[in-house]
């Protein structure tokens, strides 16, 4: 390559990177694998290592990157947030140990081999014990302030826990602790399903989602995504020098109450680093979370401060430890040819492309079909019918087609061609603006009404056993349903003769089957509020969000008539306006003197209804809980025809559900402070009531069992829960003794 055409490389390579750089960053939205990524920055580093005279201080392979984004107040680090240099290469990662070994005289080098959470980097900083702040990477040096979002955490305390005795580690006065915000596999799930119900674009990666999450301006929103964080780094600590490795650190910080990370080894000699890498490679296919890598770090503190840092002396921001790397795992990817692509119609109308596969192993499954997202997708990709494709599981779940072979692409591979037609009930198709997606808006489409009856035949919300799958297909098919209220006019016997086969080979419910699916609609009748307000389906309204705005109103009249939604939605927009006509907005500066003026008053306004706003809030039991989006579907949906009719259908079969439980002020009590988990069946209570007991006596109930963990409650054939909380010594009672607990409150 001459230096001419090398000098137009590197500036397309340049731009080609910090594009992608920012879509990560900033939007939480890749259009490339890391591993791609890497290996684009890879290509540039070479090239301008080999023609240093076209070098530049800005090249993105001497920077961080940038997070920071509009709507959060910028906070300095005390000590900067490093990088860490990347291989995917063995043999890189032996020659990192052969230069601390050369540096220090040493082969027996001590190292600390940590798994790497793919998740969004954080600092945050502890005074005196007390959780003061949190910050995003940003830029290295400062990032964007997102303590509000980040107290939403469940697993983070918000003061660290003193040493009982004197051989533990004191709390600093000051200490800036890095660590990793990240979202399990169930709950990436989860708000994907979400996302793609809503027809908007689905997230790449729990990453995404956890880094878009934290980067929310409803800090409502933030909680009802289920962030976790884990922390393993050092920034500033006053005073200096309580520990002096990297093993006295993580023990110090699990002394103080912290989340640390799990499957961290101690090892010695690069041999040991090598073999602890490659069990974490075999195990992180068992983990609810991703893990992209491994970190390897000198586990003395001296010999890292005598390593030092490359850049040293220069800007913060290109600083990256010389005593520690990143070994990051190569995607596991499979290739095969794609034999067709066909479309899914969920139960909201989006129209889902899906690939159908030749059948091929990967990470453990035969797949023979993969999502393809959305007609964009498609056509960004160039995926072609007869193409070979190479596939991945997106968050390690959902298999994917994340690109072609086009080195194998053949005369024959032909373009699709997006349906314009539902190919289920014929219906137009139609884009909502705004979203990816495109829909069915046929409300009455077969497929939309099968997916509706899967729904609310599941055991949280009507609890209709016996009735998804195949009989709800079928009580389409033969118009016995057209609706969720027709459930209520099904009788057992006619019921039971409906074919499930064919006319070839028929196959009948039967009158056993079908009187339990009508005892079961029958006992549907008599459901909470909360369990109803799911079965509506409202966009966005999950199972904790649905109890949640049931204990704030009550009935389902107070739900459809409600003032409080309607304010909740509108204090998310006047936040989003604030900061959209801020005079001191960075995105968006004010274009002359007079611009600004006009905003100044606009924004006084605005922090007024912001203020009576939040105040509302405040003085509403259990409104600080229910999301701006959540409240905004919830009005639209009552206002509909759709959800008008409900109430009326619902009031004509005489169902009129109530909360089991109303919103009330903070309860002090016998648990205040305490945190339980139920895992298990127990003998007399249902979760609903065991859950109820625990919050009226001012307690806490969590999904996940942790450190900060105080009961589990746990019953018949419990399972992992019980065995964590063995594990982590926390206590366990039976329904019997936590009975007898809750009798000193005098609950019943």
């Amino acid at each position: 390559m001459s230096p001419a055409e090398a000098h137009t490389r590197i500036a397309e390579l340049r731009a080609e990177v910090a594009r992608h750089e920012e879509l990560y960053r900033k939007h939480a939205r890749p259009e490339i694998p890391d591993f791609e990524f890497d290996q684009l920055k890879r290509t540039l580093a070479d090239l301008e290592a080999q023609f240093p005279q076209f070098l530049a201080a800005d090249s993105p392979t001497l920077t961080l990157g940038d997070d920071r984004t509009e709507g959060f107040s910028r906070a300095k680090h005390r000590q900067a947030m490093t990088t860490l240099d990347n291989t995917y290469d063995e043999t890189e990662l032996r020659e990192f140990h052969a230069r601390l070994a050369k540096l220090f005289g040493n082969e027996d080098l001590a190292y600390s081999v940590e798994p790497k959470i793919d998740g969004a980097s954080i600092s945050v900083t502890y005074e005196n014990g007390k959780l003061v702040r949190a910050v995003t990477r940003g830029d290295g040096e400062e990032g964007d302030d997102v303590t509000v979002n980040v107290k939403t955490l469940a697993n983070l305390p918000h003061t660290l826990r003193a040493p009982e005795d004197l051989t533990g580690t004191p709390v600093p006065t000051l200490v800036e602790i890095r660590g990793e915000i990240f979202m399990r596999f169930a709950e990436f799930a989860r708000v994907n399903q979400v996302q793609q119900e809503a027809g908007l674009e689905p997230y790449a990666n729990p990453r995404n989602l956890a880094a878009g999450s934290l980067k929310l301006l409803d800090q409502t929103e933030v909680k009802a995504r289920g962030l976790e964080i884990v922390v393993y780094g050092l920034g500033a600590c006053e005073p200096e020098g309580l520990v002096d490795s990297q093993a006295a650190w993580h023990a110090a910080l699990a002394q103080w109450g912290l989340p640390t990370l799990e499957h961290r080894r101690n090892v010695r000699g690069i041999e040991a680093v090598v073999a602890a890498i490659r069990n974490l490679d075999q195990l992180r296919g068992t983990l609810p979370y991703a893990t992209d890598g491994a970190v390897v770090k000198l586990d003395d503190f001296a010999l890292q401060q005598r390593a030092g840092y490359r850049g040293e002396g220069q800007s913060a921001r290109k600083l990256s430890p010389r005593w520690a790397c990143a070994y990051k795992f190569a995607p596991e990817r499979a290739e095969t040819k794609l034999k067709a692509i066909t479309i899914q119609v969920g139960r909201t109308g989006v129209m889902t492309p899906v690939a159908e596969l030749e059948p091929v192993q990967l990470a453990g499954t035969t797949v023979s079909r993969a999502t393809l997202h959305n007609r964009d997708e498609i056509a960004r990709k160039d995926i072609r019918v007869g193409d070979t494709v190479y596939v991945e599981k997106a968050g390690e779940i959902i298999p994917a087609v994340i690109g072609v072979n086009g080195a194998k692409r053949t005369p024959e591979c032909v373009a699709y061609v997006y349906p314009d037609k539902c190919p289920v009930c014929g219906t137009t198709a139609v884009q909502v603006t705004g979203e990816v997606a495109i829909r069915c808006p046929n409300p009455d489409c077969p497929a939309q009404l099968t997916g509706r009856l899967d729904y609310v035949a599941g055991r949280s919300v009507l609890d209709l056993e016996g009735l998804g799958g195949v009989v709800a297909e079928k009580l389409v098919a033969t118009g016995a349903v057209r609706e969720l209220f027709d459930l209520f006019a099904l009788q057992a016997e006619p019921l039971g003769a409906m074919n499930l086969g064919t006319a070839e080979a028929p196959r009948v419910l039967g009158l056993k089957n079908a009187t339990k699916i009508v005892e079961a609609i029958a006992r549907a009748r008599g459901f909470d509020l909360g369990r109803w307000l799911l079965a509506l389906q409202i966009r966005d309204v999950g199972g904790a969000t649905a109890q949640d705005i049931a204990a704030v109103h009550g009935t389902l009249a107070a739900v459809a008539q409600s003032e409080i939604l309607p304010k909740l939605a509108r204090l998310a927009d006047v936040t989003e306006e604030m900061a959209a006509v801020s005079p001191r907005s960075r995105l968006n500066p004010p274009k002359d003197e007079a611009d600004r003026v006009a905003r100044v008053a606009r924004h006084a306004a605005l922090a007024g209804e912001q203020a009576e706003l939040e105040a509302m809030r405040e003085r509403t039991p259990g409104a600080g809980r229910i999301g701006a989006e959540v409240a905004r579907h919830t009005v639209n949906f009552f206002a509909s025809e759709r959800g008008r009719r409900a109430v009326t259908r619902l009031a004509e079969l005489g169902i009129a559900p109530v909360a089991a439980r109303l919103a009330t002020a903070p309860v002090h009590g016998v648990f205040t402070g305490k945190t339980f988990v139920l895992t298990g069946t127990l003998p007399t209570l249902s979760r609903e009531a065991a859950s109820a007991k625990i919050e009226a006596a001012g307690g806490k109930v969590s999904g996940s069992v942790s450190k900060k963990t105080s009961y589990v409650l746990a019953g018949e054939e419990a399972g992992s829960k019980l065995e964590k909380a063995r594990a982590l010594g926390v206590a366990i009672v039976d329904e019997a003794i936590f009975l007898r607990m809750v009798a000193a409150e005098g609950i019943e």
